[in-house]
């Protein structure tokens, strides 16, 4: 393969769209070509995210609005048949669906205990939900911030990790693309490199080769971030030597 030909390849490899033998060639390329290595990390930077972007979550008000008009609309039978008609069968609908609440509220009352555990299944799925809403609304913050700084560097494997810091929301988002699976029962840990020493900041999700990670709690002044392959469920003090280590942005 020409040269030509490997500099126009930064953004497939940086999408990791290349198949492995041209994947191969132009990470030798990199190894002496600095302009392709930064272009390639930047552009990985980016689509990581712009993945994120696209990413949006309906607000409260249109789920209610949704729920409310499912009660009202009634859907066309297939066939041919009017809006008009549709309506008029409503209120039969509406009889049908308050028998069918009755029998359900009576069923309710048998079961007992079994919907008391159900209930506390399904508010426990929406505390859940609520906590995941707030940190992607923080992860959102960091990365939106107007003092936020990145930087980016090539880890093992040909993955890549974006750090962007926000230093007035005090908090740290770490972007992989690219990420080998770690070993079976295992999982990579994100650390905070206080001058020395490691502070736990936060597990990667196993399986997810590119995602998107607001470490767990503030920067407060570290000077960078470990990550570390750590037994599943994570590790009070690194166990094992860093894979990665990054300084902080400048």
């Amino acid at each position: 393969m020409r040269t030509d030909d490997l500099h126009s390849l930064t953004g497939a490899y940086a999408l990791h769209a290349l198949p492995d033998d041209e994947r191969t060639a132009f990470e030798r390329h990199l190894g002496h070509c600095g302009p392709c290595e930064q272009e390639s990390l930047e552009l990985a930077a980016a689509a990581a995210r712009l993945g994120l972007a696209t990413t949006v979550t309906p607000g409260p008000v249109l789920k209610e609005r949704v729920l409310r008009r499912i009660t009202a609309v009634r859907q066309v039978p297939p066939g041919g048949g009017t809006v008009e008609r549709a309506r008029r069968v409503v209120p039969r609908g509406r009889g049908l669906a308050r028998w069918a609440l009755a029998a359900c509220v009576a069923a309710a009352a048998g079961l007992g205990g079994t919907t008391v555990w159900q209930y506390q299944r399904a508010e426990d799925a929406g505390e859940r939900a609520a906590r995941a809403e707030q940190r992607a609304g923080t992860l959102a913050g960091v990365l939106a911030a107007p003092d936020a700084e990145s930087r980016t560097a090539r880890l093992a494997g040909g993955a890549t990790g974006t750090l962007i810091v926000s230093e007035h929301e005090d908090r740290a988002v770490f972007l992989a693309s690219g990420m080998a699976e770690p070993p079976q029962g295992k999982v990579y840990q994100l650390w905070f490199d206080d001058h020395g020493t490691m502070r736990p900041a936060g597990l990667m999700e196993p399986g997810r080769t590119s995602q998107a990670v607001l470490m767990e709690g503030a920067v407060d002044g570290a000077a960078g971030v470990g990550i570390t392959v750590e037994p599943s469920g994570g590790s009070e003090q690194p166990t094992s030597a860093p894979i990665a280590l990054m300084n902080m942005p400048a």
